[in-house]
């Protein structure tokens, strides 16, 4: 039986260790930190609990791709979801003009077309662009065949700025149908269409928030591998991946523990792997290249325990933004800060009356925490707590300016910055969702799921995109290394 040994236990490492599992491998999962799960982990202050990353899902309606997904990686039963206001499961609001977004292509449309009746027939053929750019998709087709891969390519060389000036006349449709982008943080001129498009439909189709916290699923795949005979360690960080002259042999943890292997899959940022490697196998040219790759924007986070019984549960997600555009709220001055936001609440109970937690999130660049670098969580300074309360008061009172009612229902907040999820996921400068699509960087921008070292292959959000929809993808494509691609279609098509 080959080992393979797997770095990271977010979503990237549980799914690629659970179907390895299956297939007959003998899998170890090696986590840096306490808690597996990634960006799937929740935590709890004040008695109430929180997630870190993965909000909501889509596409996880009876027999859409995520619920299939869900059926083969056996969470069905454990992962309890809860459905966003069909009607409006994002609410976009620019200077108190709302828009909604149902689920639903017809219903997209009608609703949108009553605010921008000249526009109706432009949007149809906007929904038709974004499912043939999706449809393109390994999980929207479970085949190795020939798909419509020249659609995809297409618009993962066009930004959705420009896409979207092509199909749209009216400039306020084009900002409000990229009203959520910070799911995604497109930036202006960079970003390919076809991410926004992949998005676009992922949710549309249907959203859901995890009932009790997204650390579930974390929690069910990782019975899972463990039932199957798989192990996985928390607290156990790879120092380096140790490398003959032609291969990887193992690697070895920072308690110099050895884990041989006959496969290794990395999980973690592109810049956390390449320092994990000291082989002549890896060209310098290959780590420069890796290290040049941009990435995403980070954020600051306002996480709000509300007063019992107060504050309305919110089934939508809100995003509030200062002007009439969404777009380049990642540049700002001090003055300016926050440009816009995205609020939702955390779905404690299936149909909750009130909320207990939220988050709120916003843009934040590392540099303006640089000067705290190198420092530890609880050992920063009161200079930092102190930016970091004139930051959530500052946000707090930007969310009462489109949400009356909201700072009254606070009992406390806690908050996090760029160093934050520095020091928690290990992406360069605390990036949200690491590597960033720029379609002026072609093949060079592009962390491949295949290395030098033969027997080293990558995955997780760098490899592919972000989310469960996008980290899925990259773990079908890294795991069709070791099994047929064929054998793993086809499992998912009768397990799902």
């Amino acid at each position: 039986m080959s080992k393979v040994i797997i770095i990271g236990s977010g979503l990237g490492g549980l799914s690629c260790g659970y179907i390895l599992q299956k297939n007959g491998y003998e899998v170890t999962i090696l986590e840096r930190n306490m808690h597996i799960g990634g960006c799937l982990q929740s935590f709890f202050r004040g008695g109430v609990k929180f997630e870190t990353g993965m909000h909501f899902i889509g596409s996880a309606a009876q027999g859409q791709t995520m619920h299939r997904m869900m059926n083969y990686f056996g969470m069905t039963e454990e992962v309890r979801l809860y459905a966003l206001d069909t009607m409006g499961y994002d609410t976009i609001s620019f200077a108190g003009e709302s828009f909604r977004f149902p689920n639903g292509e017809e219903a997209f449309v009608e609703q949108m077309s009553a605010s921008f009746p000249r526009e109706k027939d432009n949007l149809r053929r906007y929904f038709a662009l974004v499912k043939r750019i999706a449809s393109a998709s390994t999980l929207n087709s479970l085949t190795s065949k020939e798909r419509d891969l020249a659609a995809s390519t297409e618009y993962q060389t066009r930004s959705i700025n420009e896409v979207l000036d092509e199909l749209f006349d009216d400039e306020m449709l084009r900002n409000v149908l990229v009203g959520n982008l910070p799911l995604y943080a497109a930036e202006l001129d960079k970003t390919p269409f076809s991410q926004h498009a992949y998005i676009t439909d992922f949710y549309n189709q249907s959203s859901f928030r995890v009932v009790g916290g997204s650390d579930v699923i974390a929690l069910s795949l990782a019975n899972s591998i463990r039932k199957m005979g798989g192990r996985i360690f928390a607290g156990r960080g790879v120092s380096r991946i140790c490398c003959n002259d032609t291969q990887a042999v193992g690697v070895e943890t920072a308690d110099e523990c050895f884990f041989p292997a006959d496969y290794v899959i990395s999980t973690v940022h592109p810049a956390r792997l390449m320092e994990m490697l000291d082989t002549k196998l890896i060209r310098p040219a290959f780590r420069s290249r890796l290290r040049s790759i941009p990435n995403t924007t980070s954020c600051f986070s306002l996480y709000v325990k509300f007063k019992e019984n107060t504050m309305p549960y919110l089934n939508t997600n809100y995003y509030g933004y200062k002007t009439s555009t969404p777009w380049n709220c990642e540049n700002y001055t001090e003055a300016e800060w926050p440009k816009g936001f995205l609020y939702m609440h955390h779905c404690h109970e299936e149909a909750p009356r009130y909320a207990r937690s939220g988050v709120v999130l916003s843009y934040m660049r590392m540099a303006d925490v640089a000067s705290w670098k190198g420092t530890t969580v609880g050992h920063r300074g009161s200079g930092y707590e102190e930016f970091k309360r004139i930051h959530a008061e500052r946000l707090i009172r930007r969310v009462e300016e489109h949400l009356p009612g909201f700072a009254s229902a606070i009992d406390s907040y806690y908050t996090s910055t760029p160093l934050t999820y520095l020091e928690y996921t290990g992406t360069e400068d605390g990036s949200m969702y690491g590597v960033a699509k720029d379609i002026s960087l072609g093949a060079a921008g592009r962390v491949p799921y295949r290395t030098k070292v033969p027997n080293l292959l990558l995955a997780g959000q760098n490899t592919n995109s972000h989310g469960m929809m996008g980290v899925i993808v990259g773990t079908i494509v890294t795991c069709s290394e070791l099994i047929p691609a064929e054998r793993l279609y086809k499992q998912i098509l009768e397990n799902g």
